[in-house]
């Protein structure tokens, strides 16, 4: 491990707008590039992603984008493997010798085969994710077998809100419920738009997603489960049953039958179920044959 010092001493010449500058490259929308400028917090994402973590720890960093969170995972002795869209991008970090030891990969985030990186061996992701892709991304790692042990990742405020809330507040909603059936959610900080290059118009939040050793709740169809919770928040300003009937194409006395049976008032709405409500929602749903 490098000490700070050291770090801090090298940081002019590995600063973002330093490197694309030097490589005559701008920050292109259509990958959603916003690179995070401040070094210390690059550092603090590394640490917070190892920590606890048993050595050697196999990171897979999504989007690596200079090399910031690279380069802080590399000096906190992960085992990285680096992904990156951006072709100009690429040749920028394999140009970089202090990362000749990361696996720079060339790649879309939504189409690579975690499954064949993970195999059977313990593995965690990194990232500061961008914003348009942030949430199906974390969803299918969440969701995938095998996934990853943790996620350490940098998103956009709201969505965090989101990923932490509790039933009966407006965040809450089914990313609520996907992410906290898998996995406990952390907040650990906030950055303003300044930290980043170019300067995006709302606030990111470090999260750190840590996998449950069992699921929350254990509904007897984890499939049905996840439908009935998309469904019931389909139609928000609807009450449950009337949410599913329409997300679902379900009878209403069907969907009355499966209500009563879960124990919950006949017009309650989505937004004030836990998890435990929903897994026996998904279970009296079951026993209607659905």
């Amino acid at each position: 491990m490098v000490d700070d010092d050291s770090l801090q001493a090298a940081d002019a010449l590995q600063h973002p707008k330093a490197l694309l500058a030097a490589w005559g490259l701008h920050p292109k929308k259509r990958y959603g590039q916003n690179f995070l400028m401040d070094s210390g917090s690059a550092r603090r994402i590394a640490r917070l992603a190892l920590e606890g973590a048993p050595a050697p720890v196999r990171a897979l960093e999504i989007g690596a984008g200079t090399g910031a969170l690279t380069l802080a995972l590399l000096d906190e002795g992960a085992d990285v493997t680096a992904l990156e869209i951006d072709p100009e991008l690429i040749a920028l970090l394999r140009a970089r010798r202090e990362l000749d030891k990361a696996r720079i990969v060339e790649a879309d985030a939504l189409n690579f085969d975690y499954a064949a990186y993970g195999g059977d061996t313990a593995w965690i992701v990194a990232g500061n994710l961008p914003y348009n892709i942030a949430t199906p991304l974390m969803l299918g790692l969440i969701e995938m077998e095998r996934g990853p042990a943790s996620l350490t990742v940098m998103i956009q405020k709201d969505v965090a809100n989101r990923l932490a809330a509790k039933p009966g507040t407006p965040a809450y909603g089914s990313l609520s419920i996907a992410v906290q059936y898998a996995m406990v959610v952390e907040r650990a900080f906030t950055l303003g738009p300044r930290a980043f290059y170019p300067a995006p118009k709302i606030d990111s939040t470090v999260v750190r997603l840590l996998r449950r050793e069992t699921p929350a709740v254990h509904p007897r169809d984890v499939s049905l489960f996840r439908k009935v919770v998309r469904a019931a928040f389909a139609y928000r300003r609807k009450t449950l049953a009337n949410s599913l009937m329409l997300a679902l194409g379900i009878e209403r006395a069907t969907i009355a039958r499966a209500i009563a049976a879960s124990a919950l008032p006949p017009e309650c709405r989505g937004e004030q179920l836990d998890l435990h409500a929903f897994s026996r929602l998904a279970d009296a749903m079951a026993d209607e044959q659905l």
